[in-house]
């Protein structure tokens, strides 16, 4: 499948219902033009709304290789975190419907990422190695 894997902070697996750092469970789906799939379900255990930072790189690292998050609300710690991670946070509002989510992300997959999206996709190709060949066939110079 040519898509991304997005995650989900959610409790049921068809709504966005949590906060990212007191989430008790991530829904994560690998997603296509027109075609989706949920992939893992990562649950945690005691995720008081403590302010402990501590609980951040383990949510984060159980989001390796997905190209975003969405969320309630997500503090400015952990933005930075998930950034750097390579995963972009989004909020939306308390009951969104991960399925209607799903489905404007198929339907900017089908007719051309922008922004965030577009760069998770570039990102996840394989370096293209063959286009400095055809620099040096048509004469490039260093």
């Amino acid at each position: 499948m040519n898509g991304v894997r997005i995650a989900f902070a959610s409790t049921d697996r068809s709504t966005v219902n949590q906060h990212f750092g007191s989430t008790e469970a991530f829904a994560i789906f690998e997603i296509g033009a027109d075609t989706s799939q949920l992939v893992e379900v990562t649950e945690f255990i005691d995720t008081a709304q403590d302010g402990n930072e501590n609980k951040l790189p383990a949510k984060i690292a159980t989001l390796a290789g997905c190209a975003a998050v969405y969320c309630l609300a997500v503090g400015a710690s952990a933005v930075k975190q998930l950034l750097a991670a390579g995963v972009q946070p989004i909020r939306v509002e308390e009951g969104r419907a991960i399925d209607g989510l799903i489905g404007e992300l198929q339907s900017e997959l089908a007719s051309g990422p922008g922004g965030w999206l577009a760069k998770a996709i570039k990102d996840r190709q394989p370096a293209d190695t063959g286009r400095f060949d055809e620099m040096e066939a048509e004469g490039w110079q260093e």
